[in-house]
């Protein structure tokens, strides 16, 4: 198994592990703890690079393979021997700007489940730019702008973000922690990390945030489409540090 760092501190920008196993067929390696994020709702992996010995590796992303915790190495290099030590650091630019723009995922979210009751029904992201859809059966450009300036004061709401990892059951017991339209948690799962926006938002979420969402700065929304009869696309851009 391997320790997720990311999930207790999203600002851990290097890291010591070891390497557990050497995956030749994706060309990578798995580690025994990592602060890369691997990817997964709608945000994507991180890269980075790690240090074994004089030898410099680049991670180009992590991906989950058959529950395992694959860092992908640049083809063009030989791979880490199992038990080799290494040094992990993250493309922390990419990282952080992956980080405020998925904090303001949330915070659209989180506003437009509140003023409007719409669930989620898709989205994704790239650094500073990202998308989501809800269940809208109409959308006009008043109602944009009133969402684009509800979403910004949240931000200079300067609204704190607590990460906690709850037991199932308990997690469960919160209501509305799922604001997806479909219940993307595993049946297996014994506990749930749950990233809330004190007094907006609480979800179940495994990504990476900021701490405050006045971290986030201005957000943009640059277009809307309708993607289905109740089905409504909103693009946002976040500024540039």
């Amino acid at each position: 198994m391997t320790e997720l760092l990311y999930q207790n501190d999203s600002y851990l920008l290097e890291f010591k592990a070891t390497v557990i196993e050497k995956d030749e067929e994706n060309h990578g390696v798995v580690l025994d703890k990592t602060a890369f994020y691997p990817g997964g709702g709608g945000q994507p992996a991180d890269c980075g690079t790690m240090v074994s010995g004089e030898t410099v590796f680049t991670v180009n992303r992590v991906k989950k393979i058959a529950g395992k915790y694959v860092h992908l190495i640049n083809e063009g290099q030989p791979l880490p021997n199992n038990g080799s030590e290494i040094s992990g650091k993250l493309d922390w630019e990419r990282r952080y700007q992956l980080m405020r723009t998925h904090t303001a995922m949330h915070i659209l979210c989180g506003v437009v489940f509140r003023d409007y009751g719409a669930q989620v029904t898709g989205g994704n992201m790239e650094p500073l730019s990202g998308r989501m859809d809800f269940e809208f059966e109409t959308m006009q450009q008043e109602l944009v702008a009133e969402i684009e300036a509800a979403i910004n004061k949240e931000v200079e709401a300067s609204r704190e973000l607590v990460v906690k990892i709850l037991p199932r059951e308990e997690a469960f017991q919160i209501p509305d922690l799922i604001r997806t339209k479909i219940n993307l948690l595993p049946e297996g799962i014994k506990e749930v990390r749950v990233v809330e926006i004190e007094g907006l938002d609480i979800q179940a979420d495994g990504g990476t945030h900021v701490k405050n969402t006045a971290e986030v700065g201005t957000i943009r929304i640059t277009d809307y489409k309708s993607k289905g009869k109740i089905n409504k696309r909103i693009y946002v851009e976040i500024e540039a540090a």
